[in-house]
Order: structure tokens, then C-alpha cells, then sequence
């Protein structure tokens, strides 16, 4: 497995889970929290340190997944993924062999244009 292969796995874990904690957040109108329990007037922990916690995760993922891009982009651009060990290239004989073209007309039979039948 690459680094770059890694780095793309990462990057969909934590894709996914940007998703979840802004998809949880509570707009204006409620948005899903309220739709899983979280509209009642009591939650474990009181609803401030809810909303610091999700604003702060979300800054979190996404400078995470920001870091995790650039880091798959200097990955690739130092060509580190393109190799594979176990092919040598340096080993491979190249046989030069010349292409003859077949001949499109041979022996083709000549019709005086009337169908057969």
C-alpha cells in the first residue's frame, strides 16, 4: 500500500466525518440535532458546550483535511507513488522487429455490377 493510498483513505475518513458534525449543528431552523433528540430544552452538558464542541471539531476536520491534501499533493508531486519496486525497467530488451502492411487487393474478383442470384 502507498503513502499516496493512505493519504486517500484519510482524506475520506475524515471527508465523512466533516459531514456528520456540520449535518449535526443547529441552524436558525434546527437542522438535524433537533431531529435526534436534541430539540428538548435539557442536554448533557448544557447547550453551549455542544455548540463549542462542533464549531471546534469542525475547524478541526477541516484544517485536518486541508493538511491531508497538501500532504497527498507533495506526495505525489515527488513522484514516490509512481514506482513500483518490483518492475526494473532497466532489465527490459527491446526486440525491433519490421511491420509489413498486407496487401488490402488481392485477388479480389471482378463483377460486372448485376446482383447474383
Amino acid at each position: 500500500m502507498t503513502t499516496f493510498s493512505i493519504f486517500l483513505i484519510l482524506i475520506v475518513i475524515v471527508s465523512f466525518l466533516l459531514i456528520v458534525v456540520i449535518m449535526v449543528q443547529n441552524p436558525k431552523g434546527g437542522g438535524l440535532s433537533s431531529s435526534f433528540g436534541g430539540g428538548g430544552t435539557q442536554q448533557l452538558g448544557g447547550v453551549k458546550k455542544t455548540t463549542d464542541f462542533l464549531d471546534k471539531s469542525t475547524w478541526a476536520l477541516a484544517t485536518l483535511l486541508l493538511v491531508l491534501i497538501l500532504l497527498s499533493n507533495i506526495d505525489l508531486m515527488n513522484g514516490t507513488t509512481n514506482q513500483d519496486p518490483s518492475v526494473d525497467t532497466n532489465d527490459v530488451e527491446t526486440i525491433d522487429t519490421p511491420v509489413t502492411p498486407e496487401s488490402s487487393n488481392q485477388d479480389v474478383p471482378a463483377t460486372d455490377g448485376t446482383p447474383e442470384n
